[in-house]
């Protein structure tokens, strides 16, 4: 079953979080503040000395296929919805510019900067719902209500 909506405007919000904050849950702190309903992430520069992610073979069943990244990363890519349960995957170059990636656990304490520039789909709200096929909770795109 796809999960589709009609067009929506577009609202832009940039953000930049500093030396120590925690990235996962500063972004979506901003979110809930800013109320937020169907945000995305439009772009996203800066560095990290901490990172824990879940590596693409981790399944609903197996989900210990988790990484701990202790050492400075640029990053090179975030991407990814802000919902309540937000899911996002990032990539990572180390000092010889290796990459590694994966979906977003946590612990993404930012070493110089974190500049954000958000994208709100103004016109939608996402949520998420188990889907059996998965395992996992997936994006569900409607329409905004018009009470919110």
């Amino acid at each position: 079953m796809a999960c589709a909506a009609g067009g929506s405007s577009l609202r832009v919000h940039v953000v930049r979080f500093g030396p120590g904050e925690e990235l996962l849950s500063s972004l979506l702190a901003f979110v809930e503040e800013r109320g937020l309903r169907a945000a995305f992430i439009i772009t996203c520069v800066g560095s990290v000395t901490k990172a824990t992610l879940r590596l693409a073979n981790a399944t609903a069943e197996n989900t210990n296929e988790v990484i701990h990244l202790n050492e400075r990363f640029e990053i090179v890519s975030l991407v990814g919805t802000l919902n309540e349960k937000a899911h996002l995957h990032i990539c990572l170059a180390d000092k010889a510019g290796r990459t590694i990636g994966g979906h977003v656990l946590g612990d993404l304490r930012v070493f110089t900067t974190a500049e954000v520039v958000i994208g709100e789909a103004a016109d939608l709200q996402f949520t998420r719902e188990m889907d059996q096929r998965t395992g996992f909770p997936e994006l569900v795109v409607e329409p905004r209500s018009q009470r919110d």
